[in-house]
């Protein structure tokens, strides 16, 4: 690959490909906001969307990828887009490890948990909170339904990919005492172990050696 090539892809999706990289596991980084059906100011780091999905489906179309590694340092963004993702990650047939590094917020909660085993650092957080939104809502009632069934898919999507209970998930998202003038509840490293929706602490070291095991395992 050209160096114009390799520098595209650093500055597009934070992924080089270089020859001292090992070629048979794909590296996916999501960080800032998620962007989906919305474009964000220029001025806000984002994840896109239509990025990711095309590098998703290289990581199930390629023979020589064996395992996916997702590093997500992430604000949370668009629902829509980041539960379709986490859908695709989690319905990936080969092994997926994930890293929680500064942060893993309110999408990025499902996104974390969606694969196989996950892994937080001792120093990052996550946000867990109720689906908001900002500007004018047109028909109250069927916007809140809306919002309801979409809050229920995030729900049941966390719960099956993680050991956390749907009762301790929803008491966690709207607590009361944790945020000032909102609501939901911020975990830091250890903690959101605890709560059962990461498997485990620990940095880049151990969550490529957990996946390097992965792939042997499903080798033999």
């Amino acid at each position: 690959m050209n160096d114009d090539k390799n520098n595209e892809n650093i500055e597009e999706l934070g992924i080089p490909n270089s020859s001292k990289i090992p070629n048979d596991i794909q590296f996916l980084t999501i960080i800032g906001e998620i962007e989906g059906h919305t474009i964000c100011p220029p001025q806000k780091k984002t994840t896109k969307y239509e990025h990711i999905i095309p590098l998703l489906i290289s990581v199930m179309e390629n023979p020589d990828i064996k395992g996916l590694f997702v590093i997500l340092n992430t604000v949370g963004g668009d629902v829509e887009a980041g539960l379709a993702l986490a859908e695709m990650i989690n319905s990936i047939n080969k092994p997926k490890v994930s890293l929680v590094l500064g942060g893993g917020h309110s999408i990025g909660v499902p996104l974390a948990t969606a694969t196989d085993y996950s892994f937080i650092v001792p120093t990052a957080t996550m946000t867990i909170h109720p689906i908001r939104t900002s500007g004018l809502v047109i028909g109250v009632p069927q916007t809140f339904r809306y919002f309801e069934k979409m809050q229920q898919r995030i729900i049941d999507f966390i719960v099956r990919t993680s050991s956390i209970k749907k009762g301790e998930l929803k008491k966690l998202m709207y607590a009361t005492d944790e945020i000032a003038n909102d609501i939901g509840t911020i975990l830091v490293g250890q903690e959101a172990v605890d709560y059962g929706i990461i498997n485990e602490v620990g940095g880049f070291d151990k969550a490529l050696s957990k996946l390097r095991t992965l792939i042997k395992e499903g080798l033999n």
